[in-house]
């Protein structure tokens, strides 16, 4: 006999999409998302409504985890016990929940990651506002359905009579879609409903007068009100939310930063961690200790700072490298009719509304029909108190229940209930004080009905109603706001933070920076020995000094060609002796190179440029703009052949002249439309031609009514007025202006000054030497100069510095 086989022809790639189709609305529908009425998932409705059938109220014991957490297994949640116990373990949390539904009883885990002490140990009850949650349940106000083995029914929605969605908030990641709904504030949160019963035509705009913002557990500042703006007008945003940090002084060199409040679902001892890593990296300049101090009062971390480290940049550091900063995205997407839907905070207002609508109507109805039955009965008992002779002969009379049920129906004209209760009735309800009972529950009930009648036929009483227990509500559990909001970054500058003042700012040959208040230098007069103004490593030298604002950008132009910006306060402060900060640690610069140039700059104006010169002699101008937006990792400034290097860069408004002076004492002066305008990666054009071994060392702006100061290695220097330097054409040999003896050494720098300037002279070994230029003596161009500088055995200068000197 031949054998069937029952087989049925499945295209596999509709198989594939029918169940992954369903697989996806499972979690969106029944574990993901949250539902827009009362904002729970079905886990957390399971748990709370699990609590409250086996009678866990917040005044009564507490009942064992593993107890609870079995009980929503068996009868409703037909998944792993863990999914439940962790779920309810973050509604015991304080700071992962704006207000904990669930009252836990033990060790509950910790804001450091520790996790929840198992459930065999734990024990838990409801809090106090999970009653709000369920308050009505028990008068019909919610649908039910058959829970998984349709051996019991579970609520599809609890009443939830505050707005749970946007009070505690909910995050899930369910198939193709997540949700994340920040906590707010319950007082807020009531006030905005308010707002829309009073005016349900009410916009975005003025429901945010209001709810001003997520209101987080764990406090923090958020920054700005454009991401929150944006989140409630169109269900999505993002919003920056920076820990609450002090800064603290130990004494008079000395700050500590003390972080009281960190954002929401960070992790506090893995960002304590992080900070260490980078101290430990180098990534963040002058930490000097951290630890942790908090306790049951509250949080505290202190980061302690070595000695005059500016403690508002570390704290910049500090948000931008760490997770002291964090950002927190809103998405709006909540369950409305079990469809997945993006929601502005009005819409998740109006679905709330219409459901609290719905629980008073359903409750009003259970009441009004619980009041008409027992008002029906109270009429029976009436007619049988009225006729009751009549009554007790017929009930004596009968020979059986129902034959004397019968009776009551036929002679008095009861209905059925009426006379089951006239049978059921106490002999004790003959007495006169009991008759007046009746009579008296009889008009009350009348009442009642009428009223329950009124509120069904007119929505503004239903909503009148909801208003009143919603402030009800708000009164008994209304907090303080925990999370600050600000103006944005944008709005707010780092300047603000940091004090203007000048500075001056050293960079050594092997690239250690430092900025010293400009104070620190005292005036000496000519031939002075000058004052050690860094302690540098072994054949390190100082090789740029320059004056700024702590305010300014500064430009870094390297050999290479290349530009990077910093501003002036993020370099760090240190002491006249202390070595510096190695430069690498704040520009990505290459091993090989080194700056060469430095400007600073407090506005990209579009009508200035930038004067490039080599040390082959040639010259580049290119507008300033070009050099406003600098990535981290630098940008080509100028193209650079492998045997050529970048000697110097100028700031110009486009009409100056340029005077170049080479290390023969051999310069030239022209005008700077002879350069045209070229693009950032131009190699530029030539501007001097050098003799045998000659090469450029300076490049400076003419000034007229100022000399050219030139100075050599040997510390011999003088002052020449720029007069006599002609104008000539570009390229050319140019003409003498110092003259180079074994004795004076090579030139190695050159400025061009007034009599109101001071310049700084720099040796190779460190030494600084401040002058006023009317100190030095002016002479012709092809003198030798005098002693500016006394100098050691194998010290030489290095170069020179300007310093504008304040009006008063």
């Amino acid at each position: 006999m031949e054998e069937k086989h029952n087989i049925i022809s499945v295209d596999i790639e509709e198989e594939m999409k029918k169940s992954y189709l369903d697989y996806a609305m499972s979690v969106i529908v029944s574990r993901a998302l949250p539902d827009v009425r009362d904002g729970l998932k079905p886990v957390h409705r399971r748990i709370l409504y699990s609590m409250n059938e086996l009678g866990l109220a917040p005044n009564k014991g507490y009942r064992k985890s593993a107890r609870i957490v079995g009980d929503v297994l068996g009868k409703y949640h037909p998944h792993g016990d863990s999914s439940v116990y962790d779920a309810m373990v973050r509604m015991a949390q304080d700071f992962s929940t704006r207000y904990p539904l669930v009252d836990g009883h033990g060790n509950f885990g910790s804001i450091d990651g520790d996790s929840a002490a198992a459930m065999r140990y734990t024990e838990a009850r409801m809090a106090k506002i999970s009653t709000e949650m369920l308050r009505d349940i028990q008068k019909d106000t919610v649908d039910y359905r058959p829970n998984f083995d349709e051996t019991l029914k579970e609520p599809k929605v609890l009443p939830s009579r505050f707005p749970n969605l946007l009070v505690n908030g909910s995050s899930g990641i369910a198939v193709g879609m997540a949700t994340s709904i920040p906590p707010h504030n319950l007082g807020e949160v009531i006030d905005g409903v308010v707002m829309m019963i009073d005016n349900p035509d009410i916009e975005v705009e003025d429901l945010m007068k209001v709810i001003k913002g997520p209101d987080f557990p764990t406090g923090a500042i958020i920054m700005g009100r454009d991401g929150i703006e944006k989140a409630y007008k169109t269900g999505r945003g993002k919003v920056k939310v920076r820990a609450k940090a002090k800064i603290e002084q130990m004494s008079k060199t000395k700050h500590r930063i003390v972080v009281t409040e960190i954002p929401y679902q960070v992790n506090k001892a893995k960002l304590i961690e992080k900070i260490a890593d980078l101290v430990k990296d180098k990534k963040i300049e002058g930490i000097s200790d951290l630890r942790d101090e908090s306790d049951r009062t509250g949080m505290r971390i202190v980061i302690e700072l070595k000695r005059d480290t500016n403690p508002n940049v570390v704290l910049n550091n500090l948000y931008k490298y760490t997770q002291l900063q964090d950002t927190f995205s809103i998405i709006m997407l909540a369950l409305v009719n079990d469809q997945p839907k993006i929601l502005n905070l009005k819409e998740v207002i109006r679905h709330y509304l219409d459901h609290q609508k719905e629980i008073i109507t359903r409750r009003t109805e259970y009441d009004l029909n619980k009041a008409e039955a027992r008002a029906h009965i109270l009429e029976g008992l009436k007619i049988a108190l009225d006729n009751i002779d009549a009554v007790i002969s017929l009930i004596r009379g009968s020979k059986t229940v129902k034959e004397a049920k019968n009776g009551l129906m036929k002679n008095f004209g009861l209905t059925e209930k009426q006379a089951q209760a006239i049978l059921d009735m106490r002999l004790q309800k003959l007495t006169g004080l009991e008759r007046d009972k009746i009579e008296e529950e009889y008009e009350e009930l009348i009442k009642l009905i009428n009223k329950y009648r009124e509120i069904l036929a007119n929505e503004r009483l239903i909503y009148g109603i909801v208003k009143e227990e919603l402030l009800e509500i708000k009164e008994k559990y209304e907090d303080e706001r925990r999370t600050e909001i600000k103006r944005s970054m944008e709005e707010i500058n780092i300047e603000d933070m940091i004090e203007e003042e000048n500075v001056v700012i050293t960079l050594t040959h092997f690239g250690y920076i430092k900025r010293l208040p400009q104070t620190t230098y005292r005036l000496q007069r000519r031939g002075g020995k000058g004052i050690t103004a860094i302690t540098t490593r072994e054949e390190d030298f100082v090789e740029n000094v320059f004056v700024t604002s702590t305010h300014d950008n500064i430009l870094f132009f390297t050999n290479k060609g290349k530009v990077y910006k910093l501003r002036a306060f993020e370099i760090p402060e240190a002491k006249r002796q202390a070595k510096g900060t190695p430069i690498i640690n704040l520009l990505q610069i290459d091993p090989d190179e080194k700056i060469k140039a430095v400007i600073p700059i407090s506005e990209f104006n579009p009508d200035d440029y930038l004067v490039f010169a080599t040390k082959k002699g040639l010259i580049k101008k290119t507008k300033l703009d070009q050099y406003e937006t600098i990535r981290r990792n630098g940008l080509i400034a100028i193209n650079i052949k492998d045997d050529d290097e970048l000697i110097g860069v100028r700031r110009t408004n486009g009409n100056k002249e340029i005077i170049i002076v080479t290390t023969k004492g051999m310069s030239i002066r022209f005008k700077e439309d002879e350069v045209r305008d070229m693009g950032r990666n131009a190699m530029g054009v030539k501007a001097v031609s050098l003799g045998e071994n000659d090469m450029v060392v300076s490049m400076n702006l003419v000034e007229e009514g100022s000399d050219l100061l030139v100075i050599t290695e040997n510390g011999f220097g003088k002052r020449t007025p720029i007069e006599q330097y002609r104008a000539q054409s570009r390229g050319g040999k140019g003409i003498k202006t110092y003259n180079v003896k074994e004795r004076t050494g090579k030139v190695v720098d050159a400025k061009v000054v007034t009599e109101e300037n001071e310049i700084m002279i720099i040796s190779y070994n460190g030494i600084i030497i401040r002058l006023k230029v009317s100190d030095i003596s002016q002479m012709g161009r092809t003198t030798q100069g005098v002693t500016l500088m006394k100098m050691k055995e194998n010290d030489k200068v290095v170069s020179i510095a300007k310093i504008e000197i304040d009006e008063e």
